[in-house]
């Protein structure tokens, strides 16, 4: 009987010590090579759309080792055209997630919409936009206002700090970034969005509200996405690569 019992609490121990390495190994990955995010508004559309759900690549850059301040060796720095996520140096807590349009030491300056980075045109995304128009269809330029000070479609010159990067949107007209907050310390880059692995599509279908005075609201909720499940799914979004 006891050999038996002893035998018991070591399959227990085992399967508690599985269980336990698997959670390490989990929040090893989590926070030192892939993380999971959702993009939450439309500042990087038509390139991630709200709803989409992505994996970034925490290592390129240089992972943070876990419970501690350190990050490893980066294998690369953010380059210009990558869409990063990081940490918004306005609260220091938010994540962000846009495109890098300058590095450390770049010169950047737009005119009338149009980015120039040193001097040169930087090609908007593939699937960038403008959205503030006028009922005719003509694009809407913010000017500089009083004393030359910076717009939204009229910005710089400005010289990108050392160890820092300016990141804007893909939606250019609807976007809050280093145009109006200036650029992001290196201490602050998360990592490299990489895949959109889903995207769940509520602007068509939108799903009911969840109420705890309702008790009905989950099932009415689960039933309701059930049914139109095939149609917001983006399909054609899945496992596509991010530019």
């Amino acid at each position: 009987m006891t050999a038996r019992k002893n035998d018991t609490v070591a399959s227990i121990w085992d399967n508690i010590k599985q269980i336990l390495i698997a959670v390490v190994l989990a929040l090893i990955i989590k926070t030192s090579i892939v993380e999971a995010y959702k993009i939450p508004t439309a500042s990087m559309e038509d390139t991630l759309l709200v709803g989409d759900f992505l994996l970034a690549n925490k290592f390129v850059y240089g992972a943070q080792v876990p419970l501690t301040s350190w990050k490893l060796p980066a294998i690369s720095e953010p380059e210009r055209g990558d869409v990063v996520i990081f940490i918004f140096p306005g609260d220091g807590v938010t994540k962000y997630i846009k495109r890098c349009v300058g590095i450390p030491g770049d010169t950047i300056q737009i005119k009338d919409k149009v980015l120039y980075v040193n001097g040169k045109e930087f090609p908007n995304p593939p699937l960038s936009k403008f959205v503030d128009t006028t009922d005719s269809g003509e694009q809407v330029i913010q000017s500089r206002g009083i004393g030359g000070r910076k717009s939204r479609d009229n910005y710089g010159p400005y010289i990108v700090p050392s160890h820092s990067y300016f990141m804007m949107g893909d939606n250019r007209d609807n976007s809050y970034d280093s145009r109006y907050w200036g650029p992001v310390p290196e201490q602050l880059i998360l990592g490299q969005a990489m895949v959109i692995h889903w995207s769940w599509d509520e602007s068509e279908h939108p799903s009911p509200d969840v109420s705890v005075t309702d008790p009905l609201s989950v099932p009415r909720l689960f039933v309701y996405n059930t049914i139109h499940f095939f149609q917001k799914v983006r399909w054609d979004k899945l496992f596509s690569v991010v530019h």
